[in-house]
């Protein structure tokens, strides 16, 4: 039985090059006012934010160093994915582009080292849906891409907005998956100081988004289109018992859509990444271990350093599951 690992990032090293070489495509401006700036320090890699260096982690841009990673976690195969940061939403929409072929042509050379190890997912200029559209089309025909990360808000906009329909629809023709991944929040209010932005702002977001794909009706349009979404769903799998309520009771919230957020909860797929053993096992009970994958978060330190250690915590986790949850649900999203 494979292990696979569906939440793992990379900048890939020819996004880091050109951040390096030209820092104005990717919309730095200043010190670091604006954009992602990432500098070279005697022969180290750093993100400079506030005036301050961060060491980039090798396992971020090196395929070496990825699958030095893996063997320590025991994970057989990763499903690379950009990290959010580098989503470059706020780029106007041909620089847009431009990054976004520029991180899967990236990806796809860094898949190609450790073909048996590693797979690929595309990362979309958001803020052009035709030209998403388009380099969808590609990065499918030409790498064979399964997976498709998409921020859980573009811009503050929502996915469920009739502006990303025909993109949404594209995907699920090409039987690919949505790997919703926030990289801000929304709701803003409540959140400095004290990392709050990530602990509730990005499980927040994942939650937002889901609430509008299910409460508008949008997914009555994709019947088949499937979403991952990682950090163990956000709230969804522990409140879905409420959004049903507000479905049934409350005339607002069935408004748009006779099918429940529940029947659309059945249509979503999470990762184990919930720091807790019992909120894992509930997330197993609610979702079904089909529906549950790995994800480590590698390489960052609010991910997993040992994720098969976490699922020898969980309560009575059968061979079954384990084996949905190491393996076999990721191979359904990934069509292997």
């Amino acid at each position: 039985m494979s292990v696979i690992d569906l939440h793992t990032h990379v900048i890939p090293p020819n996004v880091i090059d050109a951040l390096l070489r030209a820092p104005e495509r990717f919309g730095v401006k200043g010190k670091t006012e604006h954009g992602i700036r990432v500098v070279k320090r005697d022969g180290a890699l750093y993100f400079e934010r506030s005036n301050h260096l961060h060491e980039i982690n090798r396992e971020l841009y090196d395929a070496d160093a990825k699958i030095g990673a893996m063997d320590r976690m025991r994970i057989d195969i990763s499903v690379l994915s950009v990290a959010p940061p580098t989503y470059f939403y706020e780029l106007d929409a041909e620089a847009g582009l431009a990054a976004a072929r520029l991180s899967n042509d990236g990806i796809a050379q860094l898949v190609a080292k450790y073909p048996a190890r590693l797979r690929g997912m595309a990362t979309l200029p958001m803020q052009d849906p035709d030209a998403a559209i388009a380099e969808l089309e590609r990065v499918v025909k030409e790498y064979k891409f399964k997976g498709i990360e998409i921020g859980t808000n573009v811009r503050d906009e929502q996915l469920s907005d009739n502006k990303y329909r025909p993109l949404l629809k594209a995907i699920e023709q090409f039987g690919c998956f949505v790997f919703a991944h926030p990289v801000t929040c929304v709701a803003k209010g409540g959140m400095a100081g004290y990392e709050l932005f990530n602990t509730i702002g990005n499980p927040l977001d994942e939650t937002i988004m889901f609430a509008h794909l299910a409460f508008t009706g949008a997914l009555d349009d994709l019947k088949t289109l499937r979403f991952l979404i990682p950090h163990g769903g956000g709230y969804i799998p522990y409140q879905i018992g409420r959004f049903d309520r507000a479905h049934k009771y409350r005339a607002a919230a069935h408004a748009d859509t006779k099918t429940s957020p529940g029947e659309c909860f059945r249509r979503f797929y999470f990762d184990a990444l919930t720091h807790d053993p019992l909120s894992t096992r509930l997330l197993i009970d609610r979702a079904g271990a089909d529906h549950v994958v790995i994800g480590t978060d590698n390489p960052f330190d609010m991910g997993y350093f040992d994720p098969l250690a976490e699922l020898d915590a969980i309560p009575n986790l059968t061979a079954q599951e384990r084996a949905q949850i190491c393996s076999e649900t990721a191979r359904v999203l990934l069509g292997e």
